[in-house]
C-alpha cells in the first residue's frame, strides 16, 4: 500500500511525453510509485495540460520502474491530509473531456487500483497484481473503490474482494471486467495503451455512469454475513459492507461522499493505527540496524540445494516451502519407512493443491522432481544449506549435528530448527560453529510466514545474511534475534501461558481464561492451544528443566498432573477439555476442575472468580513485561520486532498491534503500578522489567 523507503525528492514525481497525439503521464515515485502528495499534484497539472491542448486526443497514465501504483503513502495517513487528495485527482480524470487509459504493470493496489478505475479504460500486463487491501489496514477504500468496483463486478464478487483485501492477477481482473485488455509480459505496454487510447476516438467511458448489476438479495446478504464472520466484525469490514450497500441504493456522488467520510473516520481509529504500526514494523524487521553487532552486511552465501534432516511434519513442511521457492531439496531420514511416510505426505500435499485448482499438474510435477529422498548421510554433501528438523531434544539434536559436521561440505550453512533450545550448545557439537544459526520455522512450515533467524555466539555475518535471504526467498517474514531460551516468540508466549496458569490456581477455570483472551482477539485461548499442540510437548520441556528450576519459584503443576493421567490434549481425546468425535467441549469437566482445585488448595489459595477484564490485563501485562526484558537483554533488535513475531506466529490480534503497541497505548504510571502488584502475586522469580524501554522509538 505504500512506499517505505527514501524517495529522491529532487526528481519530478510526474513526467510527460507525447506520442501520436496522446499525452503519456508517467508516475515516477520509486520504489512503488506511492500516490503521495507530490504525485497527486503532478497528476492534476498533467490533466490540465491534456484538457487545454487541442493537439492532444487522449492520455495514458502509467508507472515508471517495476510497477504502476502500489497504493497510497501510508505515512500521510496519520497527518493532516494534503491537497489535492486522491478523490480530487480521479474527479479530474473523469471531468477531463478526453479519455485517459491506465497502463498497469507490477501492482495496482489500494489507491493505485482506485486511480485506474477512475480512468476510461485499463490495459494490464500479464501477471499484474490488483487489489483493494485497505481493510487489512483498518480502513476502507476512500477514493471510490467501494463504488466503482461493484459497478463492474457486481456486489457478490465485490464483497469478498474488498472485505478480505485479496489480491488477484490481471487474468482474473479481465474476467471481472476491471481491465479491458491483457498483454503479454514481453509486449510493449506503452504502445498497447496508446493504441487503446486512440481506439476510443475521444469517447469517455466512466465507470461512475454505470449501474451496479442486479443480483439475488439473499445471496448478497449471505455474502455479507460471511464477510463479517471472516473479518471478526472489525469496524473496517462493517464500514466496507455499508459502503458497498450504498453503491447499489444511493446516487453515485452521495455514496462517494459517505465512503470518504467513513474512510476519514477510520484512518485515525485505534485499529487503523495498530495495523499501520504492524505494516511498517514488518518491513523494518527485515532490515537489521547498523548498530547490531553482527548486522549481515556481508553478501549471503549462494544457496541452490537445501538438505532437510527429518521427514516429520516440520521437515516435510520446510521441504515443500523450499521446493516452492525453486530449490533442490534432499530429504534425509533414518529409516526407509520414515522416509516413505514423509515423501507420501509431500505427494499428498501436491495432489491436494492440484485437485483444489491452486496449482497446475505440470508445476506440481516439476517441483517434486527437485526432491530427492535419502537415508544416506553422504547425500547431504551436495547441499549449500542443511536444516535440522528433528525431535526437540538437545541431546538428539547434538547427535544429529555431529553427523552433519561429518558429511556437510565445507562452507555449507548449518541451521537448527529448534523452538527454544540453546543454539550455541548445538553449534558446539560441530567443528564449525561459525557456520551455524537457528532457523525457527512455525508449523505448518509451508504456510506460516514467520521465521525467527537466530544468531549464535559464533554465527558469522554472511551466515546470518544467508538465513535472512533464504527466509525471504521462501516467502517468509524473517526476524533476526539473538540466542536465548525461547528466542522472542516462545519466551513471551511462555510468560503469557505461565501467567494464565497462575490464574487457574487463583480462581479461574480454563474456559474463563480462553474466552477472555478470545474476546480480546487472540485466535485461540492458551489452554485450547495447549490441547491442540499436545500437552506432552510442554510437559517434556518442563521435565528437562526440572533439575535447574529454583524451588522457590511459583510452579503450577496442573499440566503435569493432566499428562500423568493420560490427558495429552486433542490427540488423546482429553486435556484441559474433552473431545468426542472431533468435537471440542468448551467447558472443563469435573476431572480437570478437581485437579485445578487441588492445586489451589495445596498452595493455600482461596479461589476467587476472576473477571475477563482482569484476565486480559494480567495476561497482557505479563507479555509486556517479558517484551521489556527481551529488549533490555538485546535478544530482540527492536521493540517492533516483538509485535511482528507475536502477530504472525502466536495469534495476537493484528488490530491490537502487538504487546509493545498495546503498552504504548496505556498510561505508563498505571501499568508500572499494576506490574508491581502482579509481581507480588506471582512471587519469587518474577523479574520486573522497565516498561519505559518499550516506549522508545
Amino acid at each position: 500500500m505504500t512506499s517505505d523507503s527514501d524517495t529522491d525528492h529532487t526528481a519530478p514525481a510526474i513526467q510527460t511525453s507525447r506520442t501520436d497525439g496522446v499525452l503519456v503521464i508517467e508516475i515516477c515515485n520509486p520504489p512503488v510509485n506511492a500516490a503521495s502528495a507530490a504525485v497527486r499534484q503532478g497528476l492534476v497539472a498533467a490533466l490540465q495540460t491534456l484538457q487545454a491542448d487541442a493537439d492532444l486526443q487522449a492520455g495514458v497514465l502509467m508507472g515508471a520502474g517495476n510497477t504502476f501504483v502500489a497504493g497510497s503513502d501510508l505515512r500521510e495517513f496519520g497527518q493532516p491530509m494534503q491537497h489535492p487528495q486522491l478523490p480530487a485527482v480521479i474527479a479530474a480524470i473523469e471531468q477531463c473531456s478526453k479519455p485517459v487509459v491506465a497502463a498497469l504493470h507490477g501492482a495496482a493496489l489500494g489507491g493505485g487500483l482506485e486511480l485506474a478505475l477512475g480512468c476510461d479504460a485499463r490495459v494490464a500486463q500479464a501477471g499484474t497484481q490488483l487489489g483493494l487491501p485497505e481493510v487489512t489496514l483498518g480502513i476502507i477504500p476512500g477514493a471510490g473503490g467501494t463504488q466503482r468496483l461493484p459497478r463492474r463486478t457486481g456486489l457478490l464478487q465485490a464483497i469478498p474482494l474488498i472485505c478480505r483485501g485479496e489480491r488477484f492477477a490481471a487474468a482474473q481482473a479481465l474476467k471481472l471486467r476491471l481491465v479491458d485488455a491483457v498483454v503479454d509480459q514481453d509486449a510493449d505496454l506503452r504502445a498497447h495503451a496508446i493504441a487503446h487510447a486512440l481506439g476510443l476516438q475521444g469517447r469517455k467511458q466512466r465507470i461512475r455512469d454505470e449501474a451496479v448489476p442486479a443480483e439475488d438479495a439473499a445471496q448478497i446478504a449471505a455474502a455479507e454475513q460471511a464477510a463479517l464472520r471472516a473479518g471478526k466484525h472489525q469496524p473496517a469490514v462493517v464500514a466496507a459492507i455499508a459502503a458497498l450497500q450504498d453503491s447499489a441504493r444511493l446516487p453515485f456522488d452521495e455514496a462517494l461522499a459517505r465512503e470518504r467520510a467513513a474512510f476519514e473516520a477510520l484512518r485515525l481509529s485505534p485499529q487503523a493505527l495498530a495495523l499501520r504500526h504492524l505494516f511498517f514494523a514488518e518491513r523494518e524487521a527485515t532490515r537489521p540496524p547498523a548498530q547490531w553487532a553482527k548486522a549481515p552486511d556481508a553478501a549471503p552465501r549462494a544457496v541452490q540445494t537445501v538438505a532437510v534432516i527429518g521427514a516429520g511434519t516440520m521437515g516435510t513442511g520446510i521441504a515443500i516451502a523450499a521446493l516452492g521457492a525453486g530449490l533442490q531439496v534432499v530429504l534425509l531420514e533414518q529409516t526407509p519407512e520414515a522416509l516413505d511416510t514423509g515423501l507420501q505426505r509431500i505427494t499428498s500435499h501436491y495432489a491436494g493443491r492440484v485437485q483444489a485448482g491452486k496449482m497446475g499438474a505440470a508445476q506440481a510435477s516439476a517441483e517434486q522432481e527437485r526432491l530427492h529422498g535419502s537415508c544416506h548421510w553422504p547425500d547431504i554433501a551436495r547441499a549449500d544449506l542443511v536444516i535440522e528438523a528433528v525431535f526437540e531434544d538437545l541431546a538428539v539434536k547434538q547427535q544429529v549435528f555431529r553427523q552433519i559436521d561429518q558429511h556437510a561440505r565445507a562452507g555449507a550453512v548449518l541451521a537448527t530448527n529448534t523452538s527454544y533450545l540453546d543454539v550455541d550448545a548445538i553449534a558446539r557439537s560441530t567443528q564449525r560453529p561459525q557456520d551455524v544459526l537457528g532457523l525457527h520455522f512455525f508449523s505448518p512450515a509451508n504456510v506460516m510466514k514467520l521465521l525467527e533467524v537466530v544468531q549464535g555466539s559464533d554465527s558469522t555475518p554472511d551466515v546470518l545474511a544467508t538465513g535472512l535471504q533464504l527466509g525471504r526467498r521462501l516467502g517468509k517474514l524473517p526476524v533476526l534475534c539473538r540466542n536465548a531460551f525461547g528466542f522472542i516468540g516462545n519466551r513471551i508466549y511462555n510468560a503469557y501461558r505461565r501467567q494464565c496458569e497462575f490464574m487457574l490456581e487463583d480462581g479461574a477455570w480454563p474456559e474463563d481464561v480462553d474466552q477472555a483472551m478470545q474476546a480480546f482477539g487472540m485466535a485461540m485461548g492458551p489452554f485450547a492451544v495447549a490441547d491442540l499442540s499436545g500437552l506432552d510437548i510442554a510437559w517434556r520441556m518442563r521435565k528437562a528443566q526440572a533439575a535447574t528450576r529454583d524451588p522457590r519459584e511459583r510452579y503450577v503443576d496442573i499440566l503435569d498432573t493432566l499428562c500423568e493421567q493420560g490427558r495429552l490434549g486433542r490427540k488423546s481425546g482429553a486435556g484441559y477439555y474433552t473431545y468426542a468425535d472431533g468435537k471440542h467441549n468448551p467447558v472443563s469437566d469435573d476431572t480437570v476442575r478437581a485437579v485445578i482445585a487441588d492445586a489451589s488448595a495445596r498452595r493455600g489459595i482461596a479461589r476467587k472468580a476472576i473477571g475477563p477484564t482482569t484476565i486480559q490485563r494480567r495476561a497482557l501485562l505479563a507479555m509486556a513485561n517479558e517484551a521489556a526484558l527481551l529488549l533490555a537483554q538485546g535478544v530482540a533488535l527492536r521493540a517492533s520486532d516483538i509485535d511482528v513475531v507475536l502477530a504472525h506466529g502466536y495469534g495476537f490480534p493484528r488490530w491490537e498491534g502487538g504487546p509493545v503497541f498495546w503498552t504504548r497505548q496505556q498510561d505508563l504510571a498505571t501499568l508500572t503500578r499494576e506490574l508491581q502488584a502482579l509481581a507480588q502475586e506471582c512471587g519469587h522469580g518474577f523479574v520486573v522489567g522497565d516498561l519505559s524501554i518499550l516506549l522508545q522509538p
